[in-house]
């Protein structure tokens, strides 16, 4: 019901019927709110750094009442580096619609993330604990088109790869601020 979730499902469309009609291998990867150094600075990590860092609000959307798969960036990059060791072949047996695998073209989907939704809260506890201060909370309504819980099935990237996980949301979260206080020398 949003557009961000339409545009990542109309993208994985468009790449099975490509992969059916070239017969081109295509390995789709949703990643599940990735966070870590180098990361986007409009993402919830950076901008609550910095804020808190400054003594300025952040914003909590839905009171706090979200959970996100928080996953942090080395295990995003083990996944794709699994995910991208061996290609698809067409999955016989599999269901017409199948939203990850397909019986008529060399094409599938994994999840990479965490699969352990975290509160928000605890995130944001994680970022204050790792920069020793206290936030200022500006609590706010669920936004349109947000949802209030995501959470990554990576059951097909654990069979297929062996994939899992290592890094717990504080151990992420403190290696996010050792390298946020270096690089911007605060």
């Amino acid at each position: 019901l949003s557009f961000y979730a339409a545009t990542k499902r109309s993208n994985e469309v468009m790449a099975h019927a490509y992969s059916h009609l070239f017969k081109i291998p295509v390995t789709g990867l949703r990643f599940f709110t990735v966070y870590g150094p180098w990361g986007r600075p409009d993402m919830a990590l950076f901008k609550f750094t910095k804020a808190i860092l400054e003594d300025q609000p952040i914003d909590i959307y839905n009171n706090g009442k979200m959970k996100r798969d928080f996953t942090y960036i080395d295990d995003i990059v083990e996944g794709v580096a699994k995910a991208g060791k061996s290609p698809p072949s067409i999955s016989l047996g599999a269901s017409e619609d199948s939203s990850d695998k397909s019986p008529v073209a060399p094409y599938r989907i994994y999840n990479i993330g965490n699969s352990a939704p975290v509160d928000l809260m605890d995130y944001v506890h994680a970022i204050e604990k790792a920069l020793n201060k206290k936030a200022v909370y500006v609590m706010l309504p669920l936004q349109p088109g947000d949802v209030p819980a995501t959470y990554a099935d990576t059951t097909a990237l654990q069979q297929d790869f062996s994939y899992c996980p290592q890094t717990s949301v504080a151990d992420g979260v403190a290696r996010f601020v050792a390298w946020y206080r270096d690089f911007y020398n605060v």
